[in-house]
């Protein structure tokens, strides 16, 4: 039982960090963040962009194509639940250092798969390194900014996703058109991991969440952090390791804590990542498995859909990112989830337009499905409390990757039959989300623009 000075030491301590001006640390965090969150959008699309590639190395059909889709999906999916919990347990730089280092070193060995067997074990390995930035990255961030900027500073930092996919396009575009197809491919996953590894070189400057070193008991190492915050420096002080035995006791069952006193919150973060993931990586697996084969396209071309995609989805995180501090998380999350259902209705109505009416709608709905989930992460994961927040967006992330490994599948299988009938499956995902928001909201869900993280995890009520 914590007596009253340490709470009050305590309150002080969060209090400063909830209030302080935004500074040159700030800046620097979200910029160190959001390069790595580039990488791992690198990373997730750039298995799109070479697919076709792939496809005629392997002579692949549109089945085990999903199966590579689904392996790495499979590997978010480990890497997000599982790192949660090790975030929440061992802090949180551990982790998104772990993390890059994982993919980084996964993704350069994919270079060098000698069969479909080797590369599906390595998109598993590298998908469980992104699994573990979901979980850390969200938490982390949300815990090192100010409240009042803490929805556009996250939103931020998930706007790196389209530049990271914008690079890939572009990469696998201009690789893919000077070299062979057998060798282009390799040479872009050489390239990702090589860059992965550096920008963990960088980010280990970064320190390690003060909340967090708070739950853990180390208020002292938390003081010097936020007073290093405060004076905008952004070396990582070294600090003694955590006592970590007494935290593996306490949170080995955080899961269970969340289902019994959070099932509301943790219930809207599950479906809320489970509409977007699904609807988002099946529009991503639309274009390989049902367009490039249909219109007879070379696997040249296909970055380029990518590419017109990414400008699109630019546009509509940058929107996200300022809204979600003037309007509200659930205005902005409910109004974009319904826009991309709409849209992707809209779009379904034009695909026997030909390739470039395809390529202009995937620009569209991109920007509005880009714009849903950059602003959903920040409303859910800032819902959790400290000692249990990497483990619910883990949760939350894991049961999105499920909906994510199954789209592709169904993707195939329905497009296969009607390209129109795959994009109105899809726009069926994304107007669960807007459900959820106005579910929540209903039921009194919390709106948590402007309040302190503390704030937001008092005692629930009974159905949020």
């Amino acid at each position: 039982m914590t007596d009253p000075d340490t709470a009050a030491t305590d309150a002080h301590l969060l209090e400063t960090l909830a209030n302080l001006r935004w500074n040159r640390f700030h800046t620097i965090v979200v910029l160190l963040f959001g390069l790595g969150w580039a990488l791992d959008a690198f990373e997730v699309t750039l298995i799109g962009n070479v697919l076709g590639a792939l496809r005629q190395h392997f002579h692949l059909g549109s089945n085990a194509m999903s199966f590579i889709l689904a392996a790495w999906f499979a590997g978010l999916m480990l890497g997000a639940s599982g790192f949660g919990i090790l975030s929440d347990r061992y802090g949180r730089r551990r982790v998104f250092l772990a993390s890059l280092v994982l993919y980084g070193v996964a993704t350069l060995a994919t270079a060098f798969a000698p069969d479909l067997a080797a590369l599906m074990v390595l998109r598993l390995i590298a998908g469980i390194g992104v699994g573990a930035e979901y979980a850390a990255i969200n938490a982390a961030i949300a815990e090192l900014v100010p409240s009042r900027s803490r929805g556009r500073a996250s939103a931020i930092v998930l706007n790196f996703w389209p530049v990271g996919s914008f690079v890939a396009a572009l990469l696998a575009w201009l690789v893919l058109s000077a070299l062979p197809a057998d060798l282009g491919w390799r040479v872009v996953f050489a390239l990702g991991g090589a860059i992965a590894l550096s920008a963990a070189w960088f980010r280990r400057h970064l320190p390690e969440s003060p909340r967090w070193l708070i739950e853990a008991g180390r208020r002292e190492d938390a003081r010097v952090i936020i007073g290093r915050i405060a004076a905008g420096l952004t070396d990582a002080t070294t600090l003694a390791p955590a006592p970590v035995v007494q935290r593996v006791r306490r949170e080995v069952n955080g899961l269970r804590v969340l289902l019994r006193h959070y099932p509301g919150r943790l219930a809207l973060g599950a479906v809320l990542d489970f509409a977007e993931a699904s609807g988002y990586y099946g529009l991503f697996a639309f274009l390989p498995i049902v367009v490039l084969p249909a219109l007879h396209l070379p696997p040249a071309r296909l970055p380029l859909f990518y590419l017109a995609g990414s400008v699109g989805a630019l546009i509509g995180g940058f929107a996200a990112a300022s809204l979600l501090d003037r309007i509200g998380r659930g205005v902005t999350v409910a109004g974009f989830y319904l826009a991309t259902a709409l849209a992707l209705i809209g779009f379904a109505a034009i695909t026997g337009m030909g390739a470039g009416a395809i390529m202009l709608g995937f620009a569209l709905v991109n920007l509005l499905a880009t714009g849903s989930w950059i602003a959903a992460y920040p409303m859910f994961a800032e819902l959790f409390p400290t000692s249990l927040r990497a483990t619910g967006i883990g949760a939350s992330v894991a049961v999105g990757r499920i909906g994510a490994a199954l789209s592709p599948f169904l993707v195939g299988y329905v497009g296969a039959r009607s390209m129109p009938a795959a994009l109105v499956m899809l726009a069926g995902f994304w107007a669960l989300g807007a459900v959820a928001v106005l579910v929540w909201r209903r039921r009194g869900g919390i709106e948590a623009r402007g309040l302190a993280l503390e704030q937001l995890a008092v005692e629930p009520a009974r159905y949020v």
